[in-house]
């Protein structure tokens, strides 16, 4: 029951993470560790938020074992489908297909720790206490790394801008 609740996110959360095409074995291996350690599970927090930093050691041990520290895979988020908000114009859906390519390689270029926080905050949509469970951080080194995570996001974005628009 547990799996079929909580695969997909899972799944989301390792791709997301930049497990990539490895998300479906960090996913497994994450589950059977949580199987093994479910008498450990307290329950003083969600299950979810458990099993995310499960999730989320895994990842960062493919990464390890891979020496592939160069760049969080969202390929995920970049290539899913229009959603219902989409742009009904086909020159609006390039342009927020661009704006989207823009933004991912921005989060791509952060270095490891400022791209974990800035997923679990903004594109898995964690609350803070959450973050700080998934990557065992205090909970004021995920406001204040997410704080300096998002300046040097909106640095990158902004010169991008700036390259991209003609003076006048």
């Amino acid at each position: 029951m547990l799996v079929a609740r909580h695969s997909a996110f899972a799944h989301r959360t390792a791709w997301l993470l930049g497990a990539g095409d490895d998300a479906e074995d960090v996913v497994q291996e994450a589950f059977v560790k949580a199987f093994r350690r479910l008498r450990l599970y307290r329950g003083d927090s969600p299950f979810r938020a458990w099993l995310l930093a499960i999730i989320g050691n895994e990842t960062r041990n493919l990464h390890r074992s891979r020496s592939r520290r160069d760049g969080l895979a969202l390929r995920a988020a970049a290539l899913g489908g229009p959603g219902p908000e989409a742009p009904d114009l086909p020159g609006d859906a390039a342009l927020a297909a661009e704006r989207r390519a823009t933004l991912l390689d921005a989060v791509r270029q952060l270095d490891e720790r400022d791209r974990d926080v800035v997923v679990c905050r903004y594109l898995l949509d964690l609350s803070e206490a959450e973050t700080a469970q998934v990557l065992g951080w205090p909970r004021g080194t995920v406001k204040s790394r997410t704080a300096r995570a998002l300046v040097k996001l909106r640095t990158r974005l902004s010169a991008g801008l700036s390259r991209e628009v003609p003076h006048g």
